[in-house]
């Protein structure tokens, strides 16, 4: 079955810079900021409202939200807590396998070097991010009997949380996995010394350079063959394949088709689409969305009917609406033409799922 992620929550007033435009994460990732900022202090209601996001947006934690949508919770939860350092301590209180897959799958690799590896193949399962080349975004650099483990992503800056709760992350796990192998060594930033800077060395334990020409970790070059406490081959390959799927999905949204599917599934409910307005809110004539749906193998009707399918599947085998509410919002005005629809696409009654 095709389906493409579904992107929500473009938040207003959340302006993304370059690097970050059209940038998604998951609702793991969202939701570990949302409790943490709530175990902290803030109301659980006003982040919400003030992230235009909802609770049922992160009930799984593969959903995909729009990046602005973590830009205005991470902001949200410092002001209604009043700390400035909250990514410094979001980063230093969780462990990475308890928000995401891809921590399981770190945890699951034989030594760090190959958990290092995993990191970079399903990273943008956390986290979408612009990168400077074709590259993986973290890389390890040797200088000398030194490391650097570097994050190359486009314009750090724009959003320099980011840069502390990753940092502060990966320091504060190893230092509780290994307490007696100091790996890093210091903690490079290409951002200011920011006001709250004392927070950086109270909660990482290892010197800072503010308006570094890196962004980085300086680590001892042994941490790359450090075997990790309980590696799991079996857990390995499972998480692998679902990680895997995932990622396709993740990659089909970026296919026109999957641009295509995102502009129409918010709006199946009103049943008339024309392309040449998909078209125009693509940028694209009529006749370049053709050729480019063509190329791809499919036509714009097939795909509507298809997408159509998959939503009514999506809505009555998760037991979340009625065949009559179904209908409606996959775009049938009548129920009978639904049912008409859904025999043709299954072979089978939609009532037969309820």
């Amino acid at each position: 079955m095709h389906m493409t992620v579904q992107i929500k929550n473009m938040t207003p007033g959340v302006k993304l810079g370059n690097a970050m435009a059209g940038a998604t994460v998951s609702a793991g990732y969202l939701k570990e900021l949302l409790e943490f900022s709530v175990a902290q202090g803030a109301k659980r209601s006003q982040l919400i409202a003030m992230a235009n996001i909802s609770l049922e947006d992160l009930q799984d934690p593969d959903n995909r939200l729009s990046f602005a949508s973590y830009i205005a919770l991470m902001r949200a939860g410092k002001q209604l807590c009043n700390d400035p350092a909250l990514p410094l301590r979001l980063g230093a209180h969780t462990d990475f396998h308890k928000i995401s897959v891809v921590g399981l799958i770190c945890y699951s690799a034989a030594n760090m070097m190959e958990a290092f590896h995993q990191l970079n193949r399903y990273g943008r399962l956390i986290a979408e991010f612009d990168m400077p080349r074709a590259a993986e975004r973290f890389q390890l650099v040797p200088e000398g009997n030194q490391m650097w483990f570097e994050d190359t992503r486009t314009d750090p800056n724009d959003f320099i949380e980011m840069t502390e709760e990753t940092w502060s992350r990966f320091v504060c796990e190893n230092r509780r996995n290994f307490p007696d192998m100091p790996f890093v060594k210091a903690v490079h930033v290409p951002h200011l010394k920011p006001p709250h800077w004392e927070s950086y060395e109270r909660i990482l334990e290892v010197p800072v350079v503010f308006g570094s020409a890196r962004n980085a970790l300086l680590i001892d070059p042994s941490w790359a063959m450090v075997e990790l406490n309980q590696p799991n081959q079996y857990a390995f390959g499972v998480l692998s394949e679902h990680a895997n799927n995932l990622l396709k999905s993740l990659e089909d949204a970026q296919t026109i088709r999957g641009k295509v599917e995102k502009l129409l599934i918010p709006v199946l409910h009103k049943g008339e689409f024309e392309m040449e307005a998909v078209a125009r809110q693509l940028g694209l004539s009529r006749q370049t969305l053709y050729r480019r749906l063509k190329s791809e193998g499919i036509r714009f009707a097939d795909l509507l009917d298809n997408l159509r399918h998959q939503m009514a599947l999506h809505y009555l085998e998760g037991k979340k609406t009625s065949v009559n509410e179904t209908a409606y919002l996959v775009g049938f005005s009548e129920p009978s033409a639904f049912s008409r629809a859904f025999k043709r696409w299954t072979g089978r009654s939609p009532r037969n799922l309820q």
